[in-house]
């Protein structure tokens, strides 16, 4: 049996706040397209744990620290998002 994470992050921009379900695989998908199409840092995503992953304050903590990844990724893109980042966000579903 396999079981797996999805972090809810709520996401800001301007006036707009939105929530966003994701696993980690899919934050370390989006952060590997990022580093090789814009040279994002590599050290910018919280590191993947195997141990104790399911844990609450891990489970918390890691929650955390992948709402300030994307806060991070939205400061590094204020005008346009790479479109990796957009669909990731869920930005078509909110531009009008």
């Amino acid at each position: 049996i396999s079981s797996f994470q999805v972090y809810i992050i709520q996401v800001s921009v301007g006036n707009h706040q939105w929530i966003v379900k994701h696993r980690y695989s899919d934050f370390h998908d989006l952060h590997e397209k990022l580093v090789s199409e814009k040279k994002i840092d590599k050290n910018l995503l919280p590191p993947k744990k195997i141990i104790g992953k399911n844990s609450k304050s891990l489970v918390e903590k890691r929650q955390k620290e992948l709402e300030i990844y994307l806060q991070t990724l939205l400061l590094k893109f204020p005008v346009t998002a790479p479109k990796v980042l957009s669909h990731f966000l869920h930005f078509h579903l909110y531009v009008s």
